[in-house]
């Protein structure tokens, strides 16, 4: 069952994003992003070049979220971002860098 505050409903976002997104501050701007919208979770570099993102909070801020790494306004370049959704598992604290 999802956790709700304040009415929202709340959600887990994972999303992978492909392209050009290591060494140019990538992890960082989704770290500012998600603090702005309120969301706990983590920007990780993976060995095969993409970033991987999680991040809980209410759902319509993940999704602003996912937008924004979509909107073609991020460091680097990103060709493609999958996504999953799924309940969120309530143990992050913060947003960081990883």
């Amino acid at each position: 069952m999802d956790l709700v505050s304040d009415g929202r409903e709340h959600a887990r976002l994972t999303a992978w994003v492909h392209g050009a997104v290591q060494g140019v501050g990538f992890r960082w701007w989704t770290r500012s992003k998600a603090l702005e919208l309120g969301l706990v979770g983590h920007a990780s570099n993976l060995a095969d070049g993409r970033v991987e993102v999680v991040a809980e909070g209410p759902h319509d801020h993940c999704e602003r979220l996912l937008a924004a790494l979509r909107s073609g306004n991020t460091p680097g370049w990103v060709d493609t971002v999958v996504e999953r959704w799924s309940d969120p598992k309530g143990n992050l604290s913060d947003f960081t860098q990883r």
